[in-house]
């Protein structure tokens, strides 16, 4: 995998272990940032790149669970590796129910610590794609004129041209007008890919 535009974040209070990853990383190709708390990490800003964070569980004020928490909140998305001195089993299938990719006891090998940023990163990247082919959707969505959009959420639904036309008291013919622009704006070109766009934004419930 190529590694020249991903970022590797590691957050540990122990500034040593920090220049001790950061040296080993980098000699694996890898940028890294590195931060002794988790106030630090929040304040940097975050590039839309692929990224991943080797996160200690134990810091001071905001521990890495709450760490996992904020980034949730705050929409930074990027895949997690707690790392810990005092790790058990509780702590860490509580971290990986909360979606962490790894859980790694101090210490740890080298080679587990970079099988597991290998995942990350891949992982990333699927969640990057995703995140930029939802904002093309959203962009393209607000296009749509009210009516339009009105006709989209129909249309996605799996709703025929006459039954929009008589849900909203209009002619088949204005229901047709608007459905080819939307068709047009949304750059579908079946309604099966429209309703895809519909389900990705969340417009309609993805069918599991």
């Amino acid at each position: 995998m190529s590694t020249s535009n991903a970022i590797v974040y590691v957050v540990d209070d122990d500034a040593s272990i920090c220049k001790s990853l950061s040296l080993l990383l980098k000699a694996n190709g890898f940028k890294v940032e590195a931060f002794t708390n988790a106030e630090e990490f929040l304040g940097f800003k975050h590039p839309k790149l692929q990224s991943c964070l080797v996160l200690d569980i134990q810091l001071p004020n905001i521990n890495g669970f709450a760490l996992q928490d904020l980034m949730a909140q705050r929409g930074i998305i990027t895949p997690i590796i707690f790392i810990t001195g005092y790790g058990d089993i509780p702590m860490s299938v509580k971290a990986m129910k909360a979606g962490a990719i790894d859980f790694l006891p101090k210490p740890f090998t080298e080679k587990k610590l970079l099988n597991a940023i290998t995942l990350a990163l891949s992982k990333s990247k699927i969640q990057n794609t995703k995140e930029a082919e939802v904002a093309k959707i959203k962009a393209r969505i607000k296009t749509l004129s009210p009516r339009e959009l009105e006709v989209f959420q129909f249309v996605a639904q799996g709703m025929m041209n006459k039954n929009i036309a008589s849900k909203r008291g209009t002619s088949l013919q204005t229901i047709k007008v608007h459905r080819g622009r939307v068709m047009q704006k949304m750059q579908a070109k079946t309604v099966t890919e429209l309703i895809h766009f519909a389900q990705k934004v969340g417009l309609i419930p993805q069918i599991t």
